[in-house]
């Protein structure tokens, strides 16, 4: 138990901006096996952006909830996922081969293509949390089930592509070192499908399209960079975010 504890602060540790406590052993090997409680740290920054909303919305206003909870979830990651997004906008919109597009996504600047998909990305988040806000009970497991299942989809991605990033430079290095046991792998499964387990069955059908676009960007990173990148998996995260806020509305009024 104590070991398993170890691994889970590890994976808080590098996919937010929680403190943890300072006496954490820190092993390579936690890191290696940090993944297998991904949809953990969904729990904990979808539980965090679910209380901001439920407090603003009350207090202020629906729109000033949603705003509150997206900020919150930004607050709580570091922005760790969209700056991956970022990255792989200016790489891939900016780069006509292998070696350009990972020097742009190495260069810390954004430029135009980044600048243009984060304000895409996070003004659609707000506009689909926006049609979920009046029945708080499918907003609040959206939000869970969005934040969850997201952070198993680059997990799936280490799992099956090659990272193609320089290892020397890279701060994934240890993340990206080891795949997970089956074992392992089937225990993340299962935790990021959790938040359903309160909802009507029809809401895992949410899952479907965000593994399809899984793929569909895992093969797309294959024949432009030959594999993935850090980046690559927070761009994955980011838009499977996406795909189930846009299911939850469908199956919410379809």
């Amino acid at each position: 138990m104590k070991r398993e504890w170890n691994i889970l602060l590890t994976a808080i540790q590098f996919m937010t901006r929680i403190r943890v406590p300072g006496t954490i052993v820190h092993e390579p090997i936690y890191l290696q096996l940090a993944p297998r409680y991904f949809p953990v740290i969904g729990w904990i920054v979808g539980g965090l952006s679910v209380l901001a909303f439920l407090v603003f919305s009350r207090y202020v206003s629906l729109d000033a909830g949603i705003i509150a909870s997206m900020i919150t979830g930004l607050f709580v990651t570091g922005a760790f996922h969209e700056d991956g997004f970022a990255d792989v906008c200016d790489g891939m919109g900016g780069g006509f081969n292998k070696e350009q597009i990972l020097r742009i996504m190495k260069d810390s600047r954004i430029g135009a293509f980044g600048t243009i998909g984060l304000i895409a990305i996070l003004a659609s988040k707000f506009v689909l949390l926006k049609e979920l806000a009046p029945n708080h009970r499918y907003f609040i497991g959206g939000v869970l089930a969005a934040h969850s299942v997201s952070r198993l989809m680059p997990v799936l991605v280490m799992q099956t592509a090659d990272y193609v990033s320089d290892p020397g430079q890279s701060k994934s290095r240890d993340l990206t070192s080891r795949r997970l046991s089956a074992g392992s792998l089937i225990v993340t499964i299962l935790l990021a499908v959790v938040p359903y387990s309160f909802l009507p069955w029809p809401f895992t059908l949410t899952i479907l399209p965000a593994l399809f676009a899984t793929w569909r960007l895992n093969h797309y990173f294959h024949r432009r960079i030959g594999g993935y990148t850090g980046d690559c998996l927070g761009a994955v995260q980011q838009v499977s975010e996406l795909i189930i806020y846009l299911g939850f509305i469908l199956v919410w009024r379809y």
